[in-house]
């Protein structure tokens, strides 16, 4: 893995409007702070994890990364370029280089691939957009792009229903390879995938990544599938990264009362092995209307009157480990 930077992520903010609907009137009665201030960096060749429970901005972070929604603000530079500027004013051979480099994988491939197209089409179309292969050489290519991905050259010619759910998800990261991008955010890529396909897509995409220097963005709360595919690890909660840092270093040592719960929930593949399970209080509050400060402070064992009152910094408590809790040296 290189230390270069290749995707930088600064202060990015997404709010969704809400609105009360009369019959003849709109009005917006307030925002859903979906992604608050997410900072990060994904280094070239390198594989960043993204966990937390459903609904903390996960997805969105990803979809605003590739300006699949619109940032509220925030900033996002691949290979030290503006992503949003580009693609709102650069021109159209400087937008279609950066689309090639910035791919997705979805998280349900039932739903990511059209049904009325063969795979062959499927896989053809990002030549047709954006025109860097040549049309006598697109069945060649095709054909390849199976082939790395563990299926057979005559599966071009089915349809997505005609395949396990398995195949689906690789002929999902084989249209992603199509355009040889850089980087790819893979949304829970194998949370619908029984147990044995799901290592073979963790085994597919770090062969791939060793192959191509691919750097990831890792979508999960399958913190064990995180654990063995990631170089680095964020945990969100309520649209806001709490802790961050090397796998190892979070798995062993977590500092964040939010990671320490979700760490413990990670099922052990040994009966006789026995876990404290750290069970939280109260549900997740509403991002319309997030608790001040300390966001995590309402379901903490560990709230006193600070977390309630004053917002921690994500501070560097470590080499590449950053959190944000007032009482993180209890854990250190």
């Amino acid at each position: 893995m290189s230390d270069e930077v290749l995707l930088e992520v600064k202060q990015l903010v997404k709010y969704f409007d809400v609105f009360s609907r009369g019959v003849f009137t709109r009005k917006k009665v307030g925002e859903v702070h979906a992604v608050d201030g997410v900072s990060f960096a994904i280094k070239r060749g390198e594989t960043f994890g993204l966990v937390g429970e459903s609904g903390c901005g996960k997805t969105t972070t990803a979809k605003v990364i590739l300006n699949l929604e619109d940032a509220t603000s925030g900033t996002v530079n691949f290979e030290g370029r503006d992503v949003f500027e580009l693609l709102k004013s650069g021109k159209r051979s400087d937008i279609l280089q950066i689309r090639r480099g910035m791919q997705m994988v979805f998280q349900n491939p039932y739903l990511s691939l059209d049904p009325r197209m063969t795979v062959f089409d499927i896989l053809s179309e990002p030549f047709i957009i954006h025109g860097h292969i040549g049309r006598s050489d697109w069945t060649a290519r095709v054909y390849e792009l199976l082939t790395k991905v563990g299926l057979e050259p005559y599966h071009a010619e089915r349809y997505p229903h005609e395949f396990s759910g398995g195949q689906r998800q690789r002929i999902a990261i084989a249209r992603a390879l199509a355009v040889e991008p850089k980087f790819i955010a893979a949304d829970e890529p194998v949370s619908s995938l029984d147990v044995s396909i799901r290592a073979q897509i963790l085994n597919l995409m770090m062969e791939l990544q060793r192959d191509q220097k691919i750097s990831y963005l890792y979508i999960s709360h399958d913190l064990s599938s995180v654990r063995q595919i990631s170089h680095r690890v964020a945990v969100m909660y309520l649209g806001e990264i709490v802790e961050l840092a090397n796998t190892d270093s979070l798995f062993e040592h977590p500092l964040h009362p939010y990671t320490q719960a979700l760490i413990s929930a990670i099922p052990i593949p040994d009966p006789e092995t026995k876990r404290q399970r750290i069970i939280l209080p109260g549900e997740v509050p509403s991002p319309l209307n997030p608790p001040p400060a300390c966001r995590f402070h309402p379901r903490c064992p560990y709230a006193q009157e600070i977390c309630r009152t004053v917002k921690p910094v994500f501070e560097q408590v470590d080499t590449d480990h950053f959190v944000a809790c007032h009482f993180w040296k209890k854990f250190a």
